[in-house]
C-alpha cells in the first residue's frame, strides 16, 4: 500500500486484529512511535461494561460556625414600665444594673450571685477587674491620686459602658459594680450614665462601717485599703442618703438574701425608675 508523502502512518496491525482505536494523527512530521495502551477485548456476552466513574474535585466541608451578625451597641433607654395588671419580674427581664458601694460592702460577691441565679443570660462586669487589666504602667489609686489613676478609671468605665452596651444589645443583662461617690458626679455617676445609657438602674449596697471593716481585713492585694481609708470612703458613701437611689443596708445579710432584696428593689425600679 502506497502512502502519500508526509501523511501520517497509521498504526501496525496486529494478527487477526484490526487498526488500533484511539488513534489520532500526532502532527505532520513522522516522529518516534509510541505504543498506546493495549486494546481492550469486547465484554462478555451477558455482561454490561461498567461505567467509568467521572473524576470529582473534592469538595471543603462547609465551614461549621458561619457568620454571626452582631447587633451594635447603643444607649440603655429607660425601662418600660409593666402592665397595671402585671407584677414585675427583674428575674426573667433584660436589665443593665450599677451596683453601687464602698471597699467592702459585697458589691462583688453579690454581683456574681445574682448574675449566676437570674433566668437570662447575664453578665457581670466589674470596674476594678477591667482597671487591673493595665499590667505595666498600672496608677494605683493608694499610691497617691493623680491625672494618671484618675485617666486610667475613667478609661475603664468606658470600656466597662461600651462592654455593657453590646451585650445589652444582644440580649444579655449586665450588673456592673463600682465605688462611685456621690460628691464626684461627673466621674462618677454621670460618668456611668453617659456610657451606658438613661436606662441604667443604680442600687447603692452600704453596710455598717464595722461590717466593711472586717470585710477589708480579710482581702488582699491591693484591693486591700487602711482601716483610715475604709473609713473615709464609708462616709463619702453616706451622701448617698436622700439622693433619691435605692438604698440595700446588707449588715445583717447574707450574699443570697441581699441578692433577693436586690430583685425586689429592682422590681420597684422597672415599675417606677428613678431619677438620676
Amino acid at each position: 500500500m502506497q502512502h502519500a508523502v508526509g501523511s501520517p502512518l497509521p498504526p501496525p496491525h496486529q494478527p487477526g486484529q484490526g487498526p488500533a482505536t484511539g488513534w489520532m494523527p500526532t502532527g505532520q512530521h513522522p516522529g518516534p512511535h509510541h505504543p498506546g495502551p493495549p486494546p481492550v477485548p469486547p465484554p462478555a456476552p451477558g455482561f454490561a461494561p461498567t461505567p467509568p466513574v467521572p473524576h470529582t474535585v473534592p469538595r471543603h466541608a462547609p465551614d461549621t460556625t458561619g457568620h454571626v451578625q452582631l447587633p451594635p451597641g447603643g444607649p440603655v433607654p429607660m425601662p418600660s414600665a409593666p402592665p397595671a395588671t402585671a407584677a414585675s419580674d427583674p428575674t426573667s427581664t433584660t436589665l443593665a444594673v450599677l451596683l453601687i458601694g464602698p471597699a467592702g460592702a459585697g458589691k462583688t460577691s453579690v454581683a456574681k450571685y445574682w448574675a449566676d441565679h437570674r433566668r437570662v443570660p447575664t453578665a457581670h462586669i466589674s470596674l476594678d477587674d477591667v482597671r487591673e487589666w493595665v499590667r505595666s504602667g498600672f496608677a494605683d489609686p493608694q499610691s497617691g491620686w493623680n491625672d494618671h489613676s484618675e485617666a486610667q478609671y475613667r478609661l475603664a468605665r468606658r470600656t466597662c459602658g461600651f462592654a455593657a452596651r453590646n451585650f445589652l444589645a444582644n440580649g444579655i443583662s449586665c450588673i456592673l459594680d463600682d465605688a462611685v461617690f456621690p460628691d464626684r458626679p461627673v466621674v462618677g455617676l454621670g460618668g456611668w450614665k453617659r456610657h451606658v445609657g438613661p436606662g441604667l438602674l443604680p442600687v447603692v449596697l452600704l453596710p455598717g462601717l464595722e461590717i466593711v471593716l472586717e470585710r477589708n481585713a480579710e482581702r488582699s492585694g491591693n484591693r486591700r485599703l487602711t482601716d483610715e481609708e475604709v473609713a473615709r470612703i464609708h462616709g463619702r458613701m453616706a451622701g448617698w442618703y436622700g439622693s433619691g437611689l435605692p438604698i440595700i443596708d446588707n449588715s445583717q445579710m447574707d450574699v443570697q438574701q441581699t441578692a433577693q432584696v436586690l430583685n425586689d428593689v429592682l422590681a420597684r425600679s422597672i415599675a417606677s425608675p428613678p431619677s438620676w
